[in-house]
């Protein structure tokens, strides 16, 4: 197969999942947006975490926020739970991998904060831990999925299912979601322009 027309046919599967994004997840979205903007308002942390591609498109978006998006302004309190190789590891030979994120987030986190889970299935067992953790504590949830969902479906506040079984167009809007929360938080906190 010609390597332009697979590049096409990716851009057309990514362009029809463009084109129904607002109908099928705008009210979702908006709620979400909202949701992280108050936490960093109020000061809370934003958590993100994920697995494989997931895991490095959660430490992305942390960076995001901790670093800039777009405008040159003060820090922003967000995290990636995929970012310390030492916890993860320590905690995977101690306890075991399904708790790498739920631990974390035990010590870390507090009532009034936000996790954001990435995952395309929303079935890994360390994506499930953590959001009953986050319930346990009072943290609100936002699980960006694929696939149908999976249990994470259920166990978040707030969840956006990319309706598709590619994993690599999942991953896509995924960050195309993350990236326009980081825009929103900055333009809703004073800090930039739309």
């Amino acid at each position: 197969m010609d390597p332009k027309k697979i590049l096409l046919e990716k851009i057309g599967v990514l362009q029809t999942l463009l084109s129904v994004s607002v109908e099928n997840y705008g009210e979702n979205f908006e709620k979400c947006a909202k949701v992280i903007a108050k936490a960093i308002k109020n000061k809370n942390t934003v958590f993100w975490c994920g697995n494989g591609g997931s895991a490095s498109e959660s430490s992305h978006l942390a960076v995001e926020l901790i670093g800039r998006f777009k405008a040159n302004r003060r820090p922003l309190p967000s995290v990636s739970l995929n970012a310390d190789s030492s916890a993860i590891t320590c905690i995977a030979n101690d306890f075991g991998y399904s708790e790498i994120f739920s631990r974390q987030l035990e010590g870390l986190g507090k009532k009034g904060d936000v996790l954001i889970v990435l995952s395309t299935s929303g079935k890994s067992e360390n994506i499930i831990k953590v959001l009953h953790q986050a319930k346990a504590m009072g943290i609100i949830s936002i699980a960006l999925l694929g696939k149908g969902g999976g249990e994470a479906l259920t166990l978040a506040d707030f969840a956006i299912t990319i309706e598709s079984d590619e994993t690599a167009r999942i991953q896509e809007m995924h960050l195309l979601l993350g990236h326009t929360f980081c825009e929103y938080s900055e333009i809703a906190l004073g800090l930039a322009q739309s």
